[in-house]
């Protein structure tokens, strides 16, 4: 069968940064109901990983104005369009999108681009606020149309100028809360997938340096930071230093260390190779890749808390999409050996698309909080979405 290659026109917000091989199949839209019925059987098959893929975009398309009927614990700033809930699902959309075949992605996302004046949201230093702006990045790598970035530069620039210095450590007080005063920089790990990537971005739409450099200089002081040596996972802050489970484990949470993971994998996507610092992040990415693999559930999942090694794990789609996409991204680009890691991305994906209703929702995703808890079927978010797709986007180019 004859091969066939994403087009990477370098949008540098992750949506062509890399070259993935497809099968012709990939790109054949089908209205079979049964292909999706027998997903667990053909679950690899191209065909059936686009129709699941649609599906699943679909669903949450089409539910994205009624979060509480479905959203466990839903919070009202789950509805802000630039906030990183959406924002997470963008980056998975758009990823989604790129695959040949699935333009017709790209127009809704075009849309609340376009509603929401291509702005990065209201809190000018939080990570959790960038993340939009690799959407932005993405379209502007189209259009080259530098009002869609503007905002973007101007709150980084602020940023730039007041070069936060402060203490990583989450503390806080009863007036502004805990956490927010290190939250002027990266001290929480999540944000390693929200932030660095518009930085890096934008340093290389722009051709200016000084974006990528700090992104870089706060990228390793987070890890230096939060990196547990012995595991190579990260603490979801300082808060979980000494924390333990009832086991007597380290406190490791799935979503927290994936959201790492992903977010490692979209700056070796875009970051240039010929900078003193690449290597790092790819030792660090292999690090990771063998610890996750090591952890890995017989039912294919990653347990909230990556540690647990209770008899009965609780599936949890979030963390284990973005750790599978991880590892499919390192096999498809030869980071990783296919033989060692492709039955893991395999039980991965596997455990994924179980989750899948048949109506498209994506359930057993985590609701928002800052380390592992209880998990339901039914519970479903717009992160775990993006995760899945991300997921997805590599898993249909696995040899």
């Amino acid at each position: 069968m004859n091969k066939i290659r994403l087009d990477s026109l370098r949008l540098i917000s992750l949506l062509l940064a890399c070259v993935i091989p497809l099968t012709a199949s990939a790109v054949q839209k089908s209205n079979e109901p049964d292909l999706f019925a027998l997903r667990a059987e053909n679950s690899f098959d191209p065909a059936t990983i686009d129709a699941i893929g649609d599906k699943v975009v679909d669903w949450q398309l089409a539910n994205l104005d009624n979060f509480s009927s479905y959203m466990r614990n839903y919070r009202e700033n789950t509805a802000h369009r630039r906030g990183w809930v959406h924002g997470a699902m963008y980056v998975g959309m758009m990823n989604w999108a790129a695959l040949p075949g699935n333009e017709q992605y790209i127009a809704p996302l075009r849309k609340i681009a376009e509603e929401e004046e291509w702005k990065l949201g209201d809190r000018l230093f939080h990570g959790d606020d960038h993340i939009v702006g690799q959407m932005y990045l993405a379209f502007y790598e189209m259009d080259k149309d530098r009002d869609m970035i503007d905002h973007t530069i101007r709150q980084l620039n602020q940023i730039l100028v007041a070069n936060p210095q402060g203490s990583l450590e989450f503390l806080g007080d009863s007036i502004h809360g805990v956490g927010w005063e290190c939250q002027l920089r990266w001290c929480w790990c999540d944000a390693l997938f929200m932030s660095p990537q518009t930085w890096i971005g934008l340093s290389l739409a722009l051709g200016e340096p000084q974006y990528l450099e700090y992104a870089d200089r706060e990228f390793w002081a987070t890890t230096d930071y939060l990196l547990d040596p012995e595991t190579h996972l990260y603490f979801r802050d300082s808060r979980y230093f000494d924390r333990r489970d009832e086991a007597g484990n380290k406190i490791f949470w799935s979503r927290g260390n994936g959201w790492v993971y992903a977010g490692l994998v979209n700056i070796l996507r875009i970051f240039p190779q010929d900078h003193p610092s690449y290597p790092k992040y790819v030792q660090l990415y292999k690090d990771m890749s063998a610890t996750f693999a090591s952890l890995q559930r017989d039912h294919g999942f990653w347990s909230p808390s990556l540690l647990d090694q209770s008899p009965n794990p609780t599936p949890e789609t979030s963390g284990t999409g973005f750790i599978t996409y991880g590892l499919a991204w390192g096999v498809n680009n030869g980071h990783l050996d296919a033989g060692a890691y492709g039955p893991v991305v395999r039980k991965g994906w596997s455990a994924l698309v179980s989750a899948v209703a048949d109506d498209g929702k994506l359930g057993w995703v985590q609701p928002i909080g800052a380390a592992p808890d209880s998990v339901f079927e039914t519970d479903s978010q717009l992160y775990g979405v993006g995760a899945f797709l991300l997921a997805a986007s590599q898993v249909i180019g696995l040899e």
